[in-house]
């Protein structure tokens, strides 16, 4: 998408969602070793790991799903979408954003009732540790949240490409990734890596 998109924010937020995500499940992963080793070398449970990972699996999951929308990483069958021409592709992956969008919306509406039900109940969780509900299913409902502003935003700016007549750059933003598209992201990757390589070895040559 351009550079200068308006909906840069929203990227920034899924991105940082992202992160968020990836540092709570390396938390996690860090936690159960410390569990596992505990229980097998000095009979010690902390005591609702496995709760907890149950929370940080979900909030993971909502908080990854714009990001995965930005590269295009959700499934999509496009084996008769592949076939057709341009002009008949770009429609069709504007309808699908609009789908996304509402669906986005619908899981955000169904959680905040979620949300304010445990509110009015101070519904707590039936386990040891008797967390308060509300917390996980905040974080749970923001990461839906930032999933939801994102879709919405880019079914949007998919309608102005196709009223507009940009069919084939509707069709690259929110097309299905193809074979070329994921050969040129392993080629950016693959330069990105050798510039940090390179920047790595500069210093020690200069130091030689």
């Amino acid at each position: 998408m351009e550079s200068r998109s308006p909906y840069w924010l929203a990227r920034s937020l899924a991105h940082g969602a992202a992160v968020a995500a990836g540092y709570a499940v390396l938390v996690l992963s860090l936690l159960i070793t410390f569990e596992v080793i505990a229980r097998k070398l000095f009979s010690f449970s902390l005591q609702g790991v496995d709760e907890i990972g149950g929370y940080v699996l979900a909030i993971g999951v909502s908080f990854s799903f714009a990001y995965a929308l930005l590269h295009r990483a959700h499934t999509r069958v496009d084996v008769l979408l592949a076939r057709l021409p341009g002009k008949a592709q770009a429609p069709l992956n504007a309808l699908a954003m609009l789908m996304l969008a509402g669906f986005s919306l619908f899981m955000l509406w169904r959680a905040v009732e979620t949300l304010i039900e445990t509110l009015e109940f101070g519904s707590l969780a039936s386990t040891p540790l008797q967390t308060p509900l509300w917390l996980p299913q905040s974080l749970w409902v923001l990461g839906l949240g930032v999933f939801a502003v994102l879709t919405s935003l880019l079914a949007l700016h998919a309608l102005r490409q196709l009223f507009s007549g940009r069919f084939l750059a509707l069709n690259s933003d929110y097309g299905p990734r193809n074979t070329q598209d994921e050969l040129d992201e392993a080629r950016h990757d693959y330069a990105l890596q050798d510039q940090a390589d390179d920047l790595t070895t500069t210093p020690q040559r200069k130091a030689s």
